[in-house]
């Protein structure tokens, strides 16, 4: 009787070639590419008078890959369903199982967190059968999703604009960041005055100095200089000393939507590149399962944490802790985002992997770790002459615990904070006036959003779950309904007042106010969508009503509620008033009107055309009518007849270089300047307007040689050109690419060689 033969199916290519090295003998361990089989991609796929059925397919591109996994399941005596423990993990082994027809008798469903051999080994051993409350849970967020991808997308064509799209998590996500948008544009600045102080205490050394503030904001110019001239000649003592020790405790293990946090703040990464690298790092057996809403640390991982912290930095820094889970509909994976071996600090890996390894590695020990002990000190300086009180706080960290290894940061920057250790100071002491200023505030709009506090959001409010934050938030990009972009501000003259040696003086100085950076920002098309959906389905954009149907797919996988009764509440009313909306609402499209253009007195207005927003000069009934293409970021709520006048003045005739016009323009993939046939991108950053006939010399001279560098070699008899690019030397013939094989000295081909490698690439297609 021969060996028994087992196959073992995962997702991924990569995390098979991992698996496969912890199985010895009599295993196979291959991988199903993700999903094997989906909703038809041209149909509804369906059934909705059939209880909502899906109807699925396999897609051409996994009809090869389904084709082998059959036949190495047919040769196997038992097939282990391996993909990840969660609902989306769990669905992809039903489909397996329903599409390779395997036998249940001989297949198995096997669950780990974390790619290490004992965990794999303690799943062999445990198997289980799949957990259709979980499958249900995806298929009926899968439906749910489906139904109103297909019935809205449709009337957005016909209401507002073709290609446009809808969902039920990404459009409430979009409303998010055309709200913040709106409350920004309607945002009234309000001056106010701060009043900062430099005091000496007497008797200390001249080098001692303590910073001070006067925690009010003053209405105006006039009271802030009414304060400063009550401290001309007043007399400073310290009212009172308080001085107060606080313990500072660590942050929880990550979970998915923590992680995605950190990452975007400390390491700069957007979420769908934090849950890439973050995906490699588990498949390469480096950290555990990645889709978590669990704070919760193994007992093995706990023990390891403690071992580590002894041995790195001592028992006074030990202390175990286990967190409670926060998130409402909690489910998942059972265990916190870690590193398999917290024993190693550091692995092998690209820059990117290094840095969040790090990070999951710190905040993972940290946890561990003991609180941190800080004395806080709070003074207050005051004079009986003004009418105001000073106040300096600070703080002197006398245990670091976890903070030795982590800093937690935040939109407040709480854990950021730079201990400001005061020197020794009693009530009573006299404090000597070095300088007070007096300096002009404007108050700021509220902030857009970054990645980071979008999912902290979306989190906050139940939109959606930590698995599918990334990509919600990467089709509102592909869709260009939001753009990250930065913002100037406003610059503004603000006046300081200074009181030094009992004279008072002012300075003007200028500062950009309310300017920002890499912020999530819609477009024009990405608001009409969401006014288009506001007035016609307005629970579709209600945040409450998206966290409702999230804790209905959380009951059907608790198996409480029915997934095909989920779907029928919803889609009832929801059916109901797609078919009013298309025989009774109007179309949607906006148009403004800026003023009128000084040259030809004409019209002036910004609309959404068939490309895309636009500005146009002349009604359109004008057959001399004008456009231009409005720039990223602009929006038509808030465009001014200045800025929509500047868009005429491209394309601009820089001057000519060798007896060559050279025009400068903006296009559909940005600016660029145009010499003799080439058309060449501005670098990143710079403006059409102002860009110079020297900057774009030195631009098409650099262009020049890189053409130069790209043609390798070429064969004209037979069309073929060896050729530079972008991913290293390839060859070209009759309008195909073909590679050229690597050590293969590019510039030494001769015709026969290529026509061989021509050869070869055809015979292999």
């Amino acid at each position: 009787m021969g060996e028994q033969r087992n196959l073992v199916i995962v997702e991924s290519p990569h995390k098979a070639e991992t698996i496969g090295k912890f199985l010895g003998k009599g295993y196979v361990v291959k991988s199903s590419r993700g999903h094997i089989r989906d909703l038809s991609k041209k149909q509804l796929g369906i059934d909705v008078g059939n209880g909502f059925i899906p109807e699925y397919v396999v897609p051409d591109t996994q009809k090869r890959n389904v084709a082998a996994l059959k036949a190495e399941a047919s040769k196997s005596d038992i097939v282990y369903l391996a993909s990840d423990e969660d609902r989306e993990g769990e669905a992809i082994a039903w489909h397996l199982a329903q599409t390779l027809n395997l036998n249940p008798e001989t297949t198995r469903r096997i669950g780990f967190h974390e790619i290490t051999k004992k965990a794999i080994v303690e799943a062999l051993e445990n198997p289980r059968e799949v957990n259709m409350n979980l499958v249900m849970a995806q298929q009926a967020r899968r439906v749910l999703d489906r139904l109103v991808g297909f019935e809205l997308s449709p009337i957005l064509w016909r209401k507002v604009k073709p290609s446009l799209s809808a969902g039920r998590v990404q459009s409430a996500v979009l409303k998010l960041v055309v709200d913040k948008e709106r409350e920004i544009m309607n945002f009234k600045s309000k001056e106010y005055w701060k009043v900062d102080a430099i005091f000496r205490p007497d008797g200390k050394d001249s080098s001692v100095k303590v910073a001070a503030s006067v925690n009010e904001r003053l209405d105006n110019e006039e009271e802030a200089l009414k304060l400063l001239q009550e401290t001309c000649g007043a007399d400073f003592r310290i009212a009172s000393v308080e001085k107060k020790k606080v313990s500072r405790t660590p942050a929880s293990p990550f979970t998915t939507s923590l992680l995605q946090q950190e990452a975007a703040r400390k390491c700069g990464f957007s979420v769908s590149q934090t849950m890439s690298i973050a995906q490699k790092l588990y498949e390469a057996g480096l950290i555990t399962y990645m889709r978590t809403d669990s704070t919760n640390l193994s007992t093995l991982a706990l023990a390891t944490a403690k071992e580590c912290i002894l041995k790195l930095y001592g028992e006074k820094y030990h202390k175990a802790r286990q967190y409670k889970t926060k998130s409402k509909g909690a489910q998942e994976a059972h265990e916190a985002i870690r590193p398999t071996y917290l024993s190693n600090a550091s692995i092998q890996g690209t820059a990117q992997e290094k840095k969040l390894y790090e990070l999951i590695w710190k905040r993972t020990i940290a946890s561990q770790m003991s609180d941190a002990r800080l004395e806080k000190t709070d003074i207050i300086i005051d004079s009986p002459a003004v009418s105001h009180k000073f106040h300096a706080e600070g703080s002197q960290v006398l245990f670091d615990g976890f903070l030795k290894v982590y800093l937690e940061s935040g939109d407040d920057d709480k854990d950021d904070e730079i201990s400001n250790i005061l020197p020794v100071m009693n009530e009573g002491m006299v404090m000597k006036t070095v300088s007070i200023s007096a300096s002009q505030k404007f108050t700021v709009h509220p902030l857009r959003y970054t990645q980071a506090s979008l999912v902290k959001k979306m989190e906050e409010l139940g939109i959606g779950r930590p698995s599918t934050y990334a990509s919600t938030i990467s089709t509102l990009f592909q869709r260009e309904y939001i753009v990250k972009a930065d913002r100037q501000g406003e610059e503004k003259q603000l006046a300081v007042y200074k009181m030094a040696g009992g004279k008072i003086s002012k300075t003007v100085k200028k500062e950009m106010v309310g300017a920002e950076k890499g912020k999530l920002c819609p477009e024009n098309i990405g608001i009409l969508v969401t006014d288009f959906l506001g007035e016609q389905f307005p629970s579709i954009l209600d945040s409450g009503f998206t966290a409702r149907v999230e804790e209905d797919f959380d009951d059907v996988a608790a198996g409480k509620k029915v997934w095909n009764s989920v779907i029928s509440d919803f889609y009832g009313p929801f059916h109901k008033r797609v078919n009013e909306t298309i025989g009774q609402s109007a179309p949607k499209s906006v148009e403004k009107v800026l003023g009128t253009d000084p040259v030809t007195g004409k019209t002036v207005l910004a609309r959404i055309g068939k490309f895309g927003p636009l500005v146009q000069i002349g009604e359109s009934d004008d057959p001399q009518k004008k456009f231009a293409s409005q720039g990223k970021g602009q929006l038509i709520e808030t465009l001014t007849l200045e800025e929509a006048l500047k868009l005429f003045q491209l394309p601009r005739t820089l001057g000519e270089i060798e007896g060559e016009t050279v025009v400068c323009s903006k296009g559909r993939f940005g600016p660029y300047i145009k010499y003799r046939n080439a058309y060449i991108s501005l670098p990143k950053g710079a403006d059409p307007m102002s860009f110079s006939l020297d900057a774009a010399a030195a631009l098409i001279r650099a262009n020049a040689e890189r053409e130069s560098r790209k043609n390798i070699k070429e064969f004209p008899e037979r069309d073929i050109q060896v050729l530079n690019g972008k991913f290293g030397p390839y060859i070209k013939c009759g309008g195909e690419n073909y590679k050229i094989p690597k050590g293969t000295d590019a510039a030494s081909l001769s015709l026969e060689e290529c026509l061989e490698i021509i050869e070869r690439k055809s015979a292999k297609k």
